[in-house]
This record gives structure tokens, C-alpha cells and sequence, in this order.
């Protein structure tokens, strides 16, 4: 804490702010080994003025190697990474490997390769929880964007270490977390469904709420490998399965995910960035100009003002004044 007080220190003693060090660099490290920070780095790229969007995040991942094989979808804790030297140690083997861009500043006032120059590896290393760049886990990132007739503005899926990615199924469609919760504890979710919760973006949430019980209930009754859950809200860390979420548009906007019908037949293919729902384009705009936007879960306050202005989460679901477009 003590450095980190300094840092701050020093940078503010240089006059130098965030934005000033971002312009310097496309967002590219970020994007390259963290996992879940796609919309606030969208936002940032976005307040710094840099061109950066799910295209690029999804190219960066698919050029990045996965070198750490973690929980829930790999064998090993952060301790155990903590053990044989932490993120510092992943960073170093990117840069090492032409991964990370060694001249991009940093906070500290130092260029990213100054930063992790006395950064070395264990000579004996107690677990195999980090792998080299030659022989990384697998070859592609934790990310995959995707597009398609259910997304026209994108989507994300995590595409960890599990047995596989794609998945086709019939839609079980549900309004909230708690009503999809329910389905899984009653039974009412079987094995090939796709299990879809809108209204849970940006607007509607409001504020993309994180879908953790339902993740975990999928879990529990032992659906993670045979089922698929769609949401236009977001993931926490622990997801596991085929888990897609940040469609954009959102039901709330009007997307096509507000128009699924139970039984629709939903494709999800990230090798070829597609998530497509089995309807023609008839079908599909007939069902949008028949949908009425639904009356909003707050009429005054924060969330209400914060639904009003916030922006789609293809742009990292920034709140915009009436005078900006994202």
C-alpha cells in the first residue's frame, strides 16, 4: 500500500492522469491476460477516446495463449499462482513471448518492461500451475466474441478449459435471475436447453447484475456441460459451462433477445463469432415490431436517471449526457 500511495504521489506530482498514460497506448495489455474486464475496458477506451471494441478484444485473445490454468474451469488457486510469483510472472512471460507491448507506460512512471525487468520465474517451481508461452494450456484466450441475428452489436462468452464451447438447443426464456433460479431447482431445465435471462443489461437491470446463483444452481444439479445460459446482463469469475452474456442490443433496447420464445433454436458457435437464433428475418422483424417495451423497474432516482442515460455494453455501458453518442 505504501508504494501504491507513492505512485499515486509521484504521478500527481507529474501531472500525469490515467487518460494521459492510455493515449499513449491502445488498451491491448488489459485485454490480453485478464479475464472479465471487457466492459470496463470498453468504458475506459472509451472516455480516453481510443477506437477499441469487441473486435479487437476478441483478436487479441485469439493471438494470446492461456499459461495459467485456474479454477473453476482448471485445477489450481490464485494461491498457488501467488506461490511461483502472481500476475507479475504472467505478465513477464507475455512480454517475453511479444505479447505485451514492453513500451507502454504505467502508473509507476516506468515503461511496462522497466516495471518487470527483476521479474523472474521459480528456478524450482512447486506446481505446474503456470505455463510457458511455447506450451501454454491452450493457444487461445479466456475470450470469445460473438455476433449474429441474437447480437447484432456483440456478445461475450468465456471460453475457458472446459470439454466444449458450441452448443444448439431450444430456448426456456426467462424475465430474472430468480425466475430461471427457480427452473433449475424445480426441474424444469433439462439437458440441451439454452437457458435465457433478459432484461438484465445495462437499461434493464438496471446496471448488468452479476449471475451467480444461477450459475451455481447450474452447477449443483450437474447442467454445466449440457446446458447454455444467454443473458444480455454479465458473469462473475466462478461461471462455468457455455455461458454467454452482454448481448448487445439488450431486451430493454429492443434487441432481438427481447423476441425469443421458448422453444426457439439458438446457435453458439464461438470458433466462427456467430450466436444466432434459427428464425428468418421475416420472423425476426415481425416479432420486433409486435414488441412493446416493457415499464421500466425504477420511475425516479439514481437507477432510474442511470437507466435513461447508459449507453449499450458493446460500448462498455457508459452513461452518456444528451449531448454524447457513444
Amino acid at each position: 500500500m505504501v508504494g501504491g500511495k507513492a505512485a499515486i504521489l509521484e504521478e500527481a506530482r507529474l501531472s500525469c492522469t490515467p487518460g494521459m498514460v492510455a493515449r499513449r497506448r491502445r488498451p491491448e495489455a488489459p485485454a490480453t491476460h485478464v479475464t472479465g474486464e471487457c466492459r470496463p475496458v470498453l468504458a475506459c477506451s472509451l472516455e480516453a477516446g481510443i477506437d477499441f471494441g469487441l473486435a479487437d478484444i476478441d483478436r487479441i485473445s485469439r493471438r494470446t495463449p492461456q499459461i495459467a490454468e485456474m479454477r473453476p474451469a482448471g485445477r489450481f488457486m490464485m494461491q498457488d499462482l501467488h506461490v511461483e510469483g502472481g500476475v507479475p510472472v504472467v505478465m513477464r512471460e507475455l512480454l517475453d513471448a511479444g505479447l505485451l507491448d514492453g513500451d507502454a507506460m504505467t502508473v509507476t512512471g516506468q515503461t511496462l518492461a522497466e516495471a518487470l525487468a527483476p521479474v523472474t520465474r521459480a528456478a524450482e517451481p512447486r506446481t505446474p500451475v503456470l505455463h510457458t508461452a511455447a506450451d501454454p494450456v491452450k493457444p487461445t484466450g479466456g475470450y470469445a466474441v460473438m455476433w449474429g441475428n441474437l447480437a447484432p452489436e456483440g456478445s461475450v462468452m468465456k471460453v475457458a478449459n472446459q470439454s466444449g464451447n458450441t452448443h444448439r438447443g431450444p430456448a426456456k426464456v426467462f424475465h430474472t435471475e430468480q425466475e430461471a433460479f427457480a427452473a433449475v431447482s424445480d426441474g424444469r431445465i433439462e439437458a440441451g436447453d439454452v437457458v435465457v435471462v433478459r432484461y438484465q443489461g445495462p437499461r434493464g437491470g438496471p446496471g448488468m447484475p452479476e449471475m451467480t446463483h444461477l450459475t451455481g444452481a447450474i452447477v449443483g444439479a450437474g447442467l454445466a456441460e449440457s446446458t447454455a445460459l444467454l443473458t444480455d446482463g454479465r458473469f462473475g469469475g466462478g461461471t462455468q459451462g457455455t455461458s454467454v452474456g452482454h448481448i448487445s442490443p439488450e431486451a430493454a433496447a429492443g434487441g432481438p433477445i427481447s423476441i425469443l420464445r421458448d422453444g426457439d433454436v439458438v446457435e453458439i458457435d464461438p470458433d466462427g463469432n456467430r450466436l444466432q437464433v434459427e428464425l428468418s428475418d421475416d420472423e425476426i422483424a415481425a416479432r420486433l415490431a409486435d414488441w412493446v417495451e416493457p415499464a421500466p423497474r425504477y420511475r425516479r432516482g439514481v437507477l432510474a436517471n442511470y437507466a435513461t442515460l447508459v449507453s449499450s455494453a458493446s460500448h462498455g455501458a457508459v452513461t452518456l449526457s444528451r449531448y454524447e453518442t457513444a
